[in-house]
This record gives structure tokens, C-alpha cells and sequence, in this order.
């Protein structure tokens, strides 16, 4: 088998390559180890920066995050039983839009298939080969049968515990880590958001996040110890909890019922540089993973996508340039993102360690933040995302 650019993973990563590709004119293949319908099924986040809905316009799926998607101007800061809201639009002119990442997979899905493009998937014994070489190739197996994929370069788009760069010599790369000593217990739940923008709370119990998924569908989090369990929580606990963390207004407004989903996530920073190896290019969670708290994850993978897509373009127009700075213009945009994902996780959540002194600077922090119009505009410029080709 043959195309021009393989793409390992069929997250929305890969699917947002692949149908940038296609616009392009450039022949791909998505390989993806799991199913459709594991893919569908992962709960993440979904607040889009500006860059991201572009790009998914650019690639022709923008239609229904356009009539379906949440545009949220501002977020709230909750802390000393107060809400202090930040203009976005005041303090940069921009705003993000709330769109669940399962949204985003299910449209590039779907626009693929109506396409005729090629996704495989249960894809067995995934493998990368000769990626520093010419002729790079992608091994799996299909139904028991191998197969061989040859191509002219490979997307790494398969996630944090993916093949690509798990392929790569260990000297090839330096990777930078923190893990965080605590993990955000989620609940999903039919229940109408209880604010109509997000509200961020620090609180001495613990952090908490007030999030929804659409006008009907609600996402909210709590700040839990890493050897927490989901299953130690009944849904009556952890709205009992939720409202203990956020201010009374909110608690007083909070709609409760039964949980769709419950799980634990453990936060961590990670970069690997660099991001290219030959003709191996690493892209999302393969190369970098931030918490949550900053809502960049899903917006980097896409901006790494949109910059790889257009190097591509480039390289089969003539021109190198792209691909040769790939790993530095996306690495530059990464750290930034890690830089204020880092912050705002040590602003909001309570680390055990820095007593009662850590706490009173958060709250000396948070108490500028929210009176100074200078501290807003770079919280406001840094959530809704900086642009693609700064």
C-alpha cells in the first residue's frame, strides 16, 4: 500500500491533518489501534480558541460547532466565597467557544467518510520504520493479515502512550516532566450549567471547575488526592462537595442528578523535544500533554496539525522550510501554553506543601489578578490563545 503522508491515530489530531491534507491535495491514511466507537467514546474537554475553530473551518467541519457551539466571552475566577468575572472580549476582542472534543472527532469522522477517505482502524501490532531515512513505513496487522504502509512521511498523532514516539531512540529526545500530586475527579451529567461561562474556584478544600458540555449537559470537577478512586464517590457526595467548594450564589443555583460518567485524571506537564525525527513528525499529546487547567490541550494538538498540514503543502510546492522548522516554531508555541497552564494550576488548586503561607499568596494573587486591568489582559490573552504564527 502506498500514500504520500500515514498518520498514526484517529483522534482529532489525526482526523484534523488528514482533512487539512485533503484540502491540500495531499493522499493520506489514518491507522488507529482502537475502534471508532472507543474513540467516540472518550470524554475530554472542549473550549476551542479562535485558531482552533479557524482551522476546523479550513478544513469544511465548522458548520455544526457554528450553530451548536457555546461562544463564551469571558470566564469566572470564584475564591472568598466571591465571583470575579474576566472579560475576554474587553481585554483582547476574542472569545472561545465551548464545543465537546467528542463533537470535534464525530464531524471529522463524518467528513471523512462522506469524503471517501481512508481511516483504518483496530489496527493491530502498530509499527514505524525508517523514518530516518526516504522511505518511511508503517506496519500493522488488520483482521490477523499484515500489512505495509509505504509513504513520505509520518504524522505521530497517537497520544501520550502512542508507537511514534515510543519508536524513537531514547537519545534522540529530552523530555521534560512535572506530575502534580493531585488529580481532578469528573462528573458528566443531563443538567442545565449552573453559569452560562466557566467558573474557576479556589477554595481551602480544594480546587473545583463548574463546566459545561452544552445548555443541557453539565461537566464539573473537584480537585482529589491521586490515590482517590472514582467508585469512593456517590453522585450525593460529590455534589455535596462541589457546593462546599464554589460561592453561595452558585451553590444556591446548582441543578444536581444522576452522574453519566465519573472518572479520575491525573494532571502532569510533559514536552518532548523535538518534535521531528526525519520524516516522523509528532503532533498532540505524542510530543506534549498540560493540564487542564488552562484549556490547551485539544488547541495545541490543532495548532501543531495546522502548521504541520501547511509544511506539508509546502514541501510538495518545493519548499522545505516548513518541515525544517516544524519542531521550533511548534515547541515555542508549546512552552508558552505549558508556561500558563503550569500558573494557573498553582494559582487555583491547594498544594498541601505550601501551607498556610502558599495560601494566603494565592489569594493576595488572585486578589490582584481580578483588580488589576494589566493581570486580566494576560490572563484573558493567554486563555483565548495566541495566534498560530506567533
Amino acid at each position: 500500500m502506498r500514500t504520500q503522508v500515514a498518520i498514526v491515530g484517529a483522534g482529532p489530531a489525526g482526523l484534523l491533518l488528514g482533512a487539512l491534507l485533503n484540502r491540500a491535495g495531499i493522499d493520506n491514511l489514518i491507522i488507529e489501534q482502537r475502534s471508532a466507537d472507543y474513540v467516540l467514546a472518550r470524554i475530554r474537554a472542549g473550549v476551542l480558541e479562535q485558531t482552533t475553530v479557524d482551522l476546523l473551518d479550513e478544513a469544511g467541519v465548522g458548520e455544526r460547532l457554528h450553530r451548536e457551539g457555546l461562544p463564551h466571552g469571558g470566564i469566572e475566577l470564584s475564591f472568598a466565597g466571591m465571583r470575579h468575572r474576566i472579560d475576554f472580549r474587553a481585554h483582547t476582542g476574542k472569545q472561545v467557544t465551548v464545543y465537546g472534543q467528542t463533537e470535534v472527532t464525530r464531524d471529522l469522522m463524518q467528513a471523512r467518510e462522506e469524503a471517501g477517505l481512508d481511516t483504518v482502524y483496530n489496527a493491530d501490532e502498530v509499527s514505524v520504520h525508517d523514518f530516518d531515512g526516504t522511505s518511511p513505513r508503517v506496519r500493522y496487522r488488520l483482521d490477523g493479515e499484515p500489512v505495509e504502509v509505504d509513504c513520505d512521511f509520518i504524522a505521530g498523532c497517537d497520544g501520550f502512550h502512542g508507537v511514534c514516539r515510543a519508536s524513537v531512540p531514547p537519545s534522540a529526545l529530552h523530555v521534560f516532566e512535572r506530575a502534580y500530586p493531585f488529580g481532578w475527579l469528573g462528573l458528566l451529567s443531563q443538567t442545565p450549567p449552573v453559569s452560562h461561562e466557566l467558573i474557576y474556584s479556589s477554595h481551602p478544600r480544594g480546587f473545583s471547575l463548574c463546566s459545561m458540555r452544552s445548555p443541557t449537559r453539565s461537566r464539573y470537577y473537584l480537585q482529589c488526592p491521586l490515590d482517590d478512586r472514582a467508585e469512593n464517590w456517590s453522585d450525593d457526595a460529590f455534589w455535596d462537595e462541589l457546593r462546599r467548594r464554589i460561592d453561595p450564589a452558585a451553590a444556591q443555583a446548582l441543578v444536581t442528578g444522576p452522574s453519566l460518567e465519573k472518572s479520575i485524571a491525573p494532571l502532569r506537564s510533559f514536552v518532548a523535544e523535538p518534535m521531528r525525527f526525519g520524516r516522523l513528525f509528532l503532533a498532540g499529546d505524542a510530543a506534549h500533554i498540560v493540564p487542564p487547567t488552562g484549556a490547551k490541550g485539544l488547541n495545541l494538538a490543532a495548532s501543531d496539525v495546522g502548521l504541520l498540514s501547511r509544511a506539508l503543502a509546502d514541501h510538495y510546492a518545493g519548499s522545505d522550510a516548513g518541515i525544517d522548522s516544524y519542531s521550533e516554531r511548534c515547541l515555542r508555541r508549546v512552552w508558552r501554553a505549558e508556561r500558563f497552564s503550569w500558573w494557573f494550576t498553582s494559582l487555583m488548586h491547594q498544594f498541601p506543601e505550601n501551607g498556610e503561607f502558599g495560601h494566603r499568596m494565592q489569594m493576595a494573587e488572585l486578589d490582584y489578578l481580578v483588580g488589576s486591568a494589566a493581570a486580566s489582559t494576560v490572563l484573558a490573552e493567554n486563555y483565548v490563545g495566541l495566534p498560530l504564527e506567533r
